[in-house]
């Protein structure tokens, strides 16, 4: 018989114990997940010359004094934004070309060097003015991992693949990291489109300066280890799989972005990691993927019902909503699409500001009694994630002539679930939590 070690019994009682925790958010991670919805703001040089490919010639780049908007104005994106129930933004300070929104110190091909204010302008510092002008609360995009101007393609590698040539494109990475997470105050958000490769796969250091001069902010594919991620939903429809869970295990794919094993996250997994669905305002199949304004294209801006969809389908479904904004020529966002912001954030306070009738508690059974015969369009189910998810299948079910039928059932709740019901006549509603660690906590089971 082989003897038990003492050594033994402590892996297997820290086993048990690591697996019988729930895994908790951190207070930014909370605040991200109230949020709800939010704006990724694009404008680059394919505004202006539309026939521009950053891969196609990496020899070729348009010239800055092409960036010349006659009317930009960050508080009209801004408004815009607020209009649609956003509660924050992230401007993409720089994309794919490598012309950077604000004067950076790293090169010349920035708005230092255009004719827009005589060079003299900072779109970042604009931005993050509006932002503190309308109470939204600011982000910044700035890709590692693509950069026509220095010949840099996914996941952060110069083409050449010339040690020396890669060793300064790291240190612009990081020079203009560094500007942009110092210049501009505290940021509620930070996103890497594409993840960030990591330096022991010849990409730039940049967990020590994040730690150190942002350390607050929500990191969207960021580097693993960084204590307030978010992750991305695997598509740009706005559409969260369900279930959708706010943990994840964490992997590494063979380019060295880090990525969360599964599009739905995993119940049991050692990282809170939410889920961020993002996608454009204009149809994904215009222009640049409906990411980047195009003169002749005001058609295509999603349609109202589809909007309302994608309310319900990301946020309803425990994720954040981030929605694409363009820039048109002018440096405004166009009226169709500011149109169609106010149109949405305007459904979404109509659809859901008001509930019929709203229970919370620590049980596993809720009730709700109405007031006669009342028809029912949406049940939402809100958990107390400051203590995490505790939830893992749920019920709802609707009391009508004398009996109880189920009109919803599902597992993933955290944030928010909105459940889609088209109950008539029905007098009560019942949830029934039917698998849980722990004791549940609803901050808020209602009905609409």
């Amino acid at each position: 018989m082989k003897k038990i070690t003492l050594g033994f019994v402590f892996f297997v009682l820290l086993s048990f114990y690591c697996f019988s925790q729930v895994i908790e958010p951190t207070p930014r991670q909370v605040e991200w997940a109230n949020s709800e919805i939010g704006v990724l703001i694009h404008y680059d040089m394919q505004v202006y010359e539309p026939s521009y490919d950053w891969r196609k010639d990496f020899n070729y780049h348009p010239s800055v004094k092409i960036f010349n908007p006659d009317k930009l104005n960050t508080d009209q994106w801004i408004q815009a934004a607020k209009n649609a129930g956003a509660t924050y933004a992230v401007l993409v300070a720089k994309h794919c070309s490598g012309f950077s929104l604000w004067p950076t110190k790293a090169h010349e091909y920035s708005v230092k060097n255009c004719p827009w204010e005589n060079g003299k302008g900072d779109i970042v510092a604009d931005f993050i003015a509006s932002c503190k002008k309308y109470g939204l609360k600011p982000g910044i995009y700035a890709s590692a991992s693509a950069n026509g101007y220095f010949h840099v393609d996914n996941p952060g590698l110069v083409v050449t693949k010339d040690p020396e040539t890669q060793k300064k494109y790291n240190q612009v990475v990081i020079q203009q990291l560094t500007e942009l997470w110092t210049n501009y105050g505290k940021l509620f958000e930070i996103w890497f489109d594409g993840g960030v490769l990591p330096a022991s796969k010849g990409g730039p250091d940049i967990v020590p300066l994040l730690k150190k001069l942002q350390p607050d902010a929500v990191v969207f594919q960021g580097p693993y280890g960084i204590k307030n991620l978010v992750r991305w939903v695997g598509n740009e429809e706005g559409v969260a799989p369900y279930p959708c869970w706010a943990t994840a295990d964490s992997t590494t794919q063979a380019d060295g972005t880090v990525i969360m094993k599964g599009l739905n996250g995993d119940p049991n997994g050692a990282v809170w990691c939410p889920g961020e669905a993002d996608v454009p305002l204009r149809s994904t199949s215009s222009f640049q993927g409906g990411w980047f304004w195009k003169e002749g294209q005001d058609s295509v801006v999603s349609s109202l019902a589809l909007m309302k969809e994608r309310y319900v389908n990301s946020v309803g479904r425990n994720a954040n909503l981030l929605i694409g904004m363009v820039i048109d020529k002018h440096g405004l966002v166009p009226d169709p699409d500011v149109h169609r912001l106010a149109e949405f954030g305007r459904a979404v306070t109509k659809e859901f500001s008001k509930s019929i009738a709203t229970v919370t508690g620590n049980r596993k059974v809720f009730f709700i009694s109405l007031k006669g015969k009342t028809n029912i369009k949406y049940a939402i189910i809100e958990e107390n994630i400051i203590h995490g998810e505790r939830i893992r299948a749920y019920t709802i079910e609707a009391f009508k002539d004398g009996h109880w039928f189920e009109i919803a059932k599902g597992t993933s709740v955290g944030h928010k679930r909105i459940e889609k019901t088209d109950v008539k006549n029905v007098s009560k509603i019942r949830l029934t939590i039917t698998a849980s660690v722990g004791e549940p906590e609803i901050k808020n089971f209602s009905v609409y």
